[in-house]
């Protein structure tokens, strides 16, 4: 488990929650911190993301334990 701040520190943020290792590597492959403050600073706005409600359907039988490399999405100009 790690911490994820709901919104960045660097942002402000002071609230944390707990997350497995992999759904909080996935978030931040995902979003970046303008789009968590703005956008996505609660748990069920993070979960109504496409790519990370996908990702957790996908995750949701893997053993607790599991782990995978997560690669950020390229980001258009």
């Amino acid at each position: 488990m790690e911490d994820h701040h709901l919104v960045p520190k660097s942002q402000g943020g002071t609230v944390t929650v707990p997350l497995h290792r992999v759904c909080h590597r996935k978030i931040h492959a995902e979003l970046n911190e303008r789009e968590l403050r703005d956008r996505y600073a609660t748990v069920e706005a993070l979960r109504a993301h496409p790519a990370i409600a996908d990702f957790i359907r996908w995750v949701a039988n893997k053993p607790p334990e599991f782990t995978t490399a997560t690669f950020r999405r390229r980001r258009r100009a």
